[in-house]
């Protein structure tokens, strides 16, 4: 496949395909002597399936004002690792989910999963909720802190880490799905946000959705239209069991995010048995964008984290590299800053620089210029995992992720 760059509005204002990324321009934006222009690829309808914090979808959300009469997406950091362990460990079938520690330790929530699969594997994640208010949380260093808890440490223990990513996922719930379709096109998957949180699943109401754009699409096609509304696809999603399952559980993370951990769980719980039993209140609770509970650096702890032992736990850059990430180092920087007097005046004299920590791959670092000795942002853009974390979390929405030119970023075998 081709990496899309934008979508093609025609003259009605519709959406009739996609473009592809320019190849071979230099990080001064430049042609070099490969250089391929984007193609424009037309399409009758144009289905939008990217995951969490699509480029894309953010673009048409905000272009047909699809999130109009929903609550804001939220989301969590989910960072994994698969690893090769000691066939005596190995227990096929065998689930393991935790949650609160080691977050409950800063006011911040998530939790953690290991899952015993084939070939005497484990792959093992920890998704932490980035509504987090302390600046200093680094989620990829508590999920090392989490590797070490006696019950998981004991099954990587004489294994060997084999593969490492990170992505953004959906936590929004029901309210925060958006309009569906618009002229010319749909959301499917974690582009509209099916994800029920409390099961940590999100791939089967993603199939569904997609066989339900389908239909719509094939019928609409059919009958000779092209470029429409897919309006009956919105309402079929609405009606089939994609929405009965996300409304049963559509508390469960703004109940944690306003009570806390303990309560906010047990809130959520009851919430969830009074709806499964259809003797809930029809009570919707609300989301606030989770760069909003970003707080003031001044306000909170730093926090120390142990230093890894390279045998349970890694640094970032070392684990970056079983990522399998890729960008030509000769290219424009993706990661887009609107205003870099910005970044410096609050992101980092505010906020304390929450970037070199909330990104997974070690690709934000606030260095010292040695002519001026100002703080000076180096984006390592190379390291890139492509999760969209920073796209979500920057406390003022100042950074903006793109298509990188050629399509690189990671590659994840058997993640």
């Amino acid at each position: 496949g081709f990496p899309a760059a934008d979508v093609i509005i025609d003259d009605e204002g519709r959406v009739g395909g996609v473009i592809t990324q320019d190849m071979g321009v230099a990080a001064d934006g430049s042609h070099k002597g490969d250089y391929t222009p984007g193609m424009e690829i037309h399409a009758k309808y144009t289905v939008l399936a990217e995951g969490a914090r699509g480029h894309l979808t953010k673009r048409m959300k905000a272009r047909f004002d699809l999130e109009a009469n929903c609550q804001p997406q939220v989301y969590g950091l989910g960072i994994k690792e698969l690893w090769d362990i000691d066939p005596k460990k190995h227990k096929p079938g065998r689930v393991i989910h935790t949650q609160g520690w080691p977050l409950t330790e800063s006011d911040s929530w998530g939790g953690g999963f290991l899952y015993h699969q084939a070939n005497g594997q484990v792959a093992l994640g920890f998704v932490t909720a980035l509504d987090y208010k302390n600046p200093w949380v680094s989620p990829y260093q508590e999920f090392q802190r989490w590797k070490q808890h006696p019950a998981i440490r004991e099954y990587l223990e004489g294994g060997k880490r084999v593969s490492y990513g990170a992505r953004a996922i959906n936590e929004g719930g029901w309210q925060s799905v958006p309009k569906l379709a618009f002229p010319g096109g749909a959301l499917i998957g974690c582009a509209a946000g099916f994800v029920n949180v409390p099961r940590i699943k999100g791939s089967h109401t993603a199939m569904k959705s997609g066989m339900l754009a389908a239909e719509s699409i094939a019928a609409a096609v059919a009958a000779g239209h092209e470029k429409t509304e897919l309006a009956d696809y919105d309402a079929a999603v609405r009606s089939s069991w994609i929405a009965d399952e996300l409304k049963k559980v559509q508390n469960a993370q703004p109940a944690v995010a306003k009570y806390g951990g303990d309560i906010g769980t047990m809130l959520a719980g009851v919430d969830m048995w009074m709806r499964t039993l259809k003797i809930g209140l029809p009570i919707s609770m609300k989301h606030k964008p989770d760069y909003t509970y970003t707080g003031r650096a001044d306000l909170y702890p730093k926090i120390d984290y142990p230093k890894p032992d390279g045998v349970i736990s890694f640094d970032r850059l070392t684990n970056v590299a079983y990522s399998y990430t890729n960008h030509a180092e000769d290219q424009p920087v993706h990661l887009q800053v609107s205003d870099l007097g910005l970044q410096k005046d609050s992101e980092l004299a505010v906020f304390g620089g929450p970037s070199a920590r909330y990104c997974p791959a070690g690709v934000y670092e606030w260095l010292v210029d040695e002519k001026t000795g100002e703080p000076k942002f180096q984006i390592n853009s190379q390291n890139c995992v492509h999760c969209k974390t920073c796209d979500i979390k920057d406390p003022n929405q100042n950074i903006n992720w793109v298509t990188p030119e050629g399509g690189g970023g990671p590659n994840y075998p058997n993640m």
